[in-house]
């Protein structure tokens, strides 16, 4: 079995380090301490595995080829982004001061939150379908190869929010000036409705 590690790896980097709604989300929930980011980015990684285990199962490639289903994905998808875009925005005109001015509720509504924003995103389904056929041996079983590559994508991103939620950690003292936390809120809401737009129109 021969698998085209470099190429995939390389491709691989620079998917995990552009940042997309899922840095958004962990980077603000992490912004309100390290709790809650790692529960984002818990959601996150479950939902990438569940990416994972459609492409493996070619449920995926199921999905993109009856066009009505993608369609509906990609408009649930917009929608749930634009969605929390606007949440966002619409609580940053009053900021109460102080660090824990927008603790999120529960643990499980953050977790659920970043679950449903990898899940919901058509761009992720497509980076999978794009990603692993390119990488792998036409002569070898797809399914086990589509299984070890998906793991491997899976581990790079749980890795890469290893290191970006004890990172972020500082902004919890910098956000203490109810000015500085309403501009990041708005930067983070426009992002979220910047990136719905983007798959809107993609």
């Amino acid at each position: 079995m021969h698998i085209a590690w470099g190429s995939f790896l390389l491709a691989l980097l620079v998917i995990v380090l552009v940042p997309g709604p899922d840095f958004v989300l962990v980077t603000r929930n992490a912004a309100n301490g390290a709790r809650w980011g790692w529960l984002a980015a818990a959601g996150v990684t479950c939902g990438l595995l569940l990416h994972a285990t459609a492409a493996t199962a070619g449920l995926s490639a199921l999905v993109v080829t009856v066009p009505a289903a993608l369609l509906v994905v990609k408009v649930i998808g917009v929608a749930y982004l634009a969605w929390m875009g606007l949440q966002i925005l619409r609580k940053s005109g009053v900021v109460p001061a102080g660090p824990e001015a927008d603790v999120p509720r529960s643990g499980g509504a953050v977790f659920l939150r970043g679950l449903l924003t990898d899940v919901l995103n058509p761009k992720v389904m497509l980076t999978f379908l794009t990603l692993l056929p390119q990488a792998m041996d036409p002569a070898a079983d797809p399914v086990t190869q589509a299984a070890l590559l998906s793991g491997v994508a899976v581990s790079a991103f749980a890795a890469w929010w290893l290191a970006v939620v004890p990172s972020v950690r500082w902004l919890s003292a910098f956000l203490a000036d109810p000015r500085r936390r309403k501009a990041f809120e708005r930067c983070c809401g426009g992002a979220l409705l910047a990136m719905a737009t983007a798959i809107a129109v993609g």
